[in-house]
C-alpha cells in the first residue's frame, strides 16, 4: 500500500501591512510565512499527531472528583 500526500496552493487576499508583520513574526520563529500558516490551519484542523493527543489526554486526565461515587452497569442501562 503506497500513500500519497497531495499539496494544494491557496491564493488569500490579505493587507500588505499584515503580510508584512507576520514574515516578521515567521523570521522571527525561524520560520517561512508558508510554514507558519501551514502550521495554523493544521492545528486549528486538528492533525493527527499521536504525541500531541496523547498530551492533551494527559492535560486533561484527572481532572474531576466523582467524591467516592462509582458507575453501576445497571444504573446507566436503567430506562425511566
Amino acid at each position: 500500500m503506497r500513500t500519497y500526500t497531495v499539496l494544494m496552493n491557496v491564493t488569500l487576499s490579505i493587507d500588505e501591512q499584515l503580510v508584512t508583520r507576520a514574515r516578521k513574526k515567521a523570521d522571527a520563529l525561524g520560520k517561512s510565512l508558508n510554514q507558519l500558516i501551514r502550521d495554523y490551519l493544521q492545528k486549528l484542523a486538528g492533525g493527527d499527531d499521536p504525541e500531541q493527543s496523547i498530551q492533551e489526554f494527559k492535560h486533561l486526565s484527572g481532572r474531576g472528583h466523582s467524591r467516592g461515587w462509582r458507575f453501576d452497569r445497571n444504573e446507566i442501562h436503567e430506562r425511566p
